[in-house]
């Protein structure tokens, strides 16, 4: 086990550890002041500021890479959403190597999806957005080294109250279980050359490979879903240089024949007779 994934394992534990010490504080009569259930809150933090002092800043690039072209991962049209073209990271932290990562929804004609929303409905179902379902391609010839379908579907974070439940509860909790719960259904596939491809969020049941199978570019792996730490169906891509998130660092790529679209940016890529619809 790698220094780096100790780490995060311990940061995790002892966050869990704070938890069960004020629940227990509340029930029962410890027999301490009620501020030492911080220690384990400010112990995990310390120990994440020691392994950035001494290995570096710990879930950024070492160092500057070109792009990685691939092939896109969608068919149609669909629109970029914390695209690395307008900021990295793209989505606030170098966390499970998505400092380059995009995020992308469908958007077969303008307008089509569902919008957000201040209070009704709180939430839709995953099939009242056109993303749901869409296939996803391989990016590359390439093997599949992760194969995760178990995880549900759930229903769309896209008014204010179901937002605010996912940032202040939902994704705490998410982060605490594991990487496996942020990306939820996921593949992971092996590019060669130090470089992997993870493909977030999928739909449960949708994975037509597994793990140890060689594909093809242009091969259909699954389907688009809403598993995960989500607001809506949608695809999160990234591109790392190593097989775990927890550990991997970000790699920065471009989509042949489409480069890295800007937020909010829509795109469209033709489907060939090769390619499901």
């Amino acid at each position: 086990m790698s220094a780096r994934k100790l780490v995060k394992i311990v940061y995790r534990l002892l966050q869990l550890t704070f938890i069960g010490l004020v629940i227990a504080h509340a029930a029962l009569d410890l027999g301490y002041p009620w501020w030492w259930n911080f220690a384990p809150i400010a112990l995990s933090y310390l120990i994440l500021v020691v392994a950035h002092r001494w290995g570096g800043a710990p879930d950024s690039p070492r160092a500057a890479r070109e792009p990685v072209e691939v092939d896109p991962p969608v068919t149609g049209r669909w629109l970029a959403l914390n695209s690395p073209a307008d900021r990295t990271p793209s989505h606030g932290t170098h966390a499970y190597g998505q400092t380059y990562a995009i995020d992308v929804v469908a958007e077969p004609e303008p307008d089509t999806r569902p919008g957000f929303r201040m209070l009704w409905p709180l939430a839709r179902r995953a099939d009242a957005f056109p993303a749901f379902g869409a296939p996803l391609l391989a990016v590359a010839d390439a093997t599949v080294v992760r194969a995760v379908d178990s995880q549900r579907d759930h229903l769309s974070r896209t008014s204010l109250p179901a937002l605010l439940y996912l940032m202040a509860v939902e994704a705490s909790v998410r982060d605490l279980a594991g990487v496996r719960r942020i990306v939820g259904n996921h593949l992971i596939l092996d590019l060669g050359d130090g470089t992997y491809a993870l493909y977030a969020h999928l739909r449960r049941g949708s994975l037509t490979v597994r793990e140890g199978d060689r594909v093809t570019a242009g091969q259909p792996l699954a389907r688009c879903g809403n598993s995960g730490n989500t607001t809506e169906p949608h695809l999160h891509f990234q591109l790392m240089d190593g097989p775990d998130p927890d550990t991997a660092r970000g790699v920065p790529f471009t989509w042949r024949g489409i480069g890295v679209p800007r937020n909010r940016e829509t795109f469209e890529v033709p489907t060939t007779t090769s390619q499901p619809a």
